[in-house]
């Protein structure tokens, strides 16, 4: 996300704060949300369907697949849904959504007063920081903004675009557009890393560049392998044993011959999708010869519920990789087999017995549905329907639910090396990538979850009230956590005249065209907690005691993300997410920020949202000269020199940022060509050649150097 406000103080942004005064708060909490009244119709869209960008990619990715594709609009499906994609039709290049057919649009011409409005825009919790789009759920109405704002809504559709998405923004008055700049948001394909470079400070897709090291099941297996190397299994022992074929063939064949004659493997091609080429077997001689492919040890003994099989899609929602935020969404869906399974070796060939997708088990005749979404009938449930069977019979719910939280905060910092890597080359803000993950979960006969596999095109079908109810109200909460802001008029049509002062009142004011840099006083800081040796608690928990400005604006967009959660919950970072910092592979100074932050005010979040509020009033978070917010000038030693043997003494050394230009090399260094280098000198240099802190003191050695390219990578 874009840790810059759109804001600046002044008359201003003054007005904005008028503007949000005027609209009425809206808490996003899981108390009081309206359920979403669902109206079956036959009409099925495309799960999980998605649009390219036109005139925006050339290759794109469908679940972790690179594919070299036109650069035109696709009709793809992904997951596990085979149905037909509805598609939304402009004779101009800005249409009306116009609501498509479908179980999630209850709505009703007569019924249309009866439903509750509410305000477009959801305010900050702080002053000076721009308000948010709002989205609701078909039981709501949204209000229209004034003309001048409401042009600027633009959304880039495709034929293959989520009814549930199409609908939950027709509620908040988009438009369609097919144009490439002038458009807001975007439900569409993976793209190939270099297309991010195309996407506008103001646009948001529903991807991060480089989650196909999680959402190819090649990859996954081949990084949560290198996760239990280096860090055990007694932290990463929740996915099957695996063996990536050719080149694991030798090691397979080993493990083959020590298992004996009873063991089962299934076999999976690694970028595939609805169950396609999925098999159950037991001798070598059934092994295909085509190459690629996956081999797992076959977890033989689920837990069953009446007899069947089944496995959890869990939705996992991530708004940021650097800090990572990661929620989960509280409900999700049990998919079971349509026939009891049986260990026997007779049944392996039975796909309807070993597999849980639901296009494959929706061709048996015996599969029967479920439109309720507090039954436990059928062969698809909710999970809240589950946690509460469960519970009747006794299980600790809560602690799976633990455990597959573990699961999935794990499998994502797996990920997050490569995609951090890959927007620092290819993206000019953050705030341009969102994406939902759906996780799937089996409980063998211990209720012991595993990771079966991460789909980065998760199912939205919605041809059931049962699918209606969880994933409407998930993408409207989806949607509301993204926030979405009014762009500025001459950010989306760059040809036009300046917007109106009603329209930069609204949007935030005059706008940096990127993010708001690094001070070289905050590289200082950032340096300084990245390079401790040995940092304990204590000495961690100081980098809250100096709160820079990009410090604030990063506290301040996590505190307005946790006031919008709907159903989400907040999985990382938490008051324990310490413990998970050790898993990165480069220790990341924000993860480090929030974690403290979360430790110290979990149990009172007013006092947090209090301190930072007094601060945006003030304009820290836009820049400031106020030595009470410069890290540098301000003394550490006094507090941990007497106990810290590795840090120097003032007057020894001090920490030094050295910005020298030179000319750009790739796209991963800063936007100006400057190369940031920290080390500890006994003096300072001379005035203008960099930026000294006159009482931090460095470690020694760790700042005797230049930072090694990976903790720069972190800053």
């Amino acid at each position: 996300m874009d840790h810059s406000s759109d804001l600046v103080p002044g008359p201003a942004g003054a007005l904005v704060g008028s503007v949000t005064n005027q609209i009425s708060a809206i808490h996003l909490t899981r108390q009081g949300q309206p359920a979403s009244t669902p109206s079956p119709s036959p009409t099925e869209e495309c799960e999980g369907g998605e649009s390219s960008l036109s005139g925006l990619e050339s290759g794109m990715q469908v679940d972790g697949v690179e594919e070299e594709l036109p650069d035109e609009l696709e009709n793809v499906c992904s997951d596990d849904d085979e149905s037909d994609c509805s598609s939304i039709n402009g004779s101009s290049s800005t249409a009306s959504i116009a609501p498509a057919s479908g179980v999630e649009e209850p709505m009703l011409l007569e019924a249309e007063d009866d439903r509750e409005e509410r305000p477009a825009l959801v305010p900050s919790l702080f002053p000076f920081i721009p308000p948010t789009l709002y989205f609701s759920t078909s039981a709501e109405k949204v209000e229209l903004l004034p003309a001048e704002q409401r042009r600027l809504l633009k959304w880039k559709m495709s034929t293959v675009t989520p009814n549930v998405v199409k609908h939950t923004i027709g509620r908040s008055h988009f438009k369609v557009t097919k144009k490439s700049h002038d458009w807001l948001g975007c439900w569409g394909h993976h793209m190939k890393s270099p297309g991010f470079k195309a996407l506008g400070g103001h646009q948001k897709l529903n991807h991060f560049p480089g989650t196909f090291q999680i959402g190819r099941k090649d990859r996954l297996w081949r990084n949560l392998s290198k996760m239990q190397l280096r860090f055990g299994k007694q932290e990463f022992s929740f996915f099957p044993r695996t063996f990536i074929l050719p080149q694991d063939i030798k090691l397979l064949r080993k493990a083959w011959e020590d298992g004996g004659s009873r063991q089962k493997w299934i076999i999976k091609p690694p970028a595939s999708a609805r169950g396609i080429g999925i098999q159950v077997i037991h001798k070598w001689s059934q092994m295909p010869r085509k190459r690629p492919l996956l081999v797992q040890k076959y977890l033989h003994k689920p837990y069953l519920i009446s007899g069947n099989k089944f496995d959890l899609r869990i939705y996992v929602y991530v708004t940021s990789y650097d800090p990572l935020r990661i929620y989960i969404f509280t409900d999700g869906l049990v998919r079971f087999a349509s026939c009891k399974y049986s260990s026997s070796m007779k049944t392996l060939s039975n796909k309807f017995m070993h597999l849980t997708n639901y296009s494959v088990n929706k061709k048996n005749s015996e599969y029967q549905t479920n439109s309720d979404d507090k039954a436990c009938q059928g062969h698809k449930w909710a999970l809240k329907a589950l946690w509460q069977f469960l519970g009747s019979k006794g299980v600790n719910t809560t602690l799976i639910w633990e455990k597959i939280k573990d699961i999935v905060i794990k499998t994502l910092i797996a990920s997050e090396p490569y995609v951090n890597s890959l927007m620092k080359m290819h993206l000019k803000t953050p705030y341009s990538c969102h994406e939902l993950f759906g996780f799937d979960i089996m409980l063998d006969e211990n209720l012991k979850p595993w990771i079966l596999e991460v789909n980065i095109s998760p199912s939205l079908h919605s041809n059931t009230a049962l699918d209606v109810s969880i994933k409407g109200q998930m993408i409207r909460d989806l949607l509301n956590l993204a926030g979405f802001r009014i762009p500025n008029k001459d950010d989306v049509a760059p040809s036009c005249s300046s917007a109106s002062s009603s329209t930069s009142s609204l949007c935030g004011g005059t706008r940096e065209k990127t993010k708001l840099e690094l001070t070289a006083d905050e590289k200082v800081k950032r340096a300084f907690y990245l390079t401790q040796r040995y940092p304990d608690q204590d000495f961690l928990s100081s980098v809250l005691d100096v709160l820079t400005p990009d410090d604030v604006r990063v506290l301040a967009e996590s505190e307005d993300e946790l006031n919008r959660l709907g159903e989400f919950e907040r999985v990382f970072p938490s008051p324990s997410s310490s413990r998970y910092l050790r898993f990165f592979e480069c220790q990341r100074y924000l993860n480090v920020l929030l974690d403290q932050w979360e430790q110290k005010y979990w149990s009172n979040r007013t006092k947090g949202v209090s301190l930072l509020r007094t601060l945006c009033h003030k304009g820290v978070h836009l820049g400031t000269n106020d030595p009470a917010h410069m890290w540098s000038k301000c003394s550490y030693i006094s507090r941990f020199g007497p106990h810290r043997p590795d840090l120097s003494s003032p007057s020894r050394s001090r920490v030094v940022v050295s910005l020298q230009h030179r000319p750009r090399l790739n796209d991963d260094e800063g936007s100006d060509g400057e190369v940031a280098s920290v080390s500890s000198l006994p003096v300072s240099p001379s005035p203008g050649s960099s930026v000294t802190s006159s009482a931090c003191t460095s470690p020694q050695p760790s700042l005797t150097q230049s930072l090694l390219p990976q903790q720069f990578a972190s800053l």
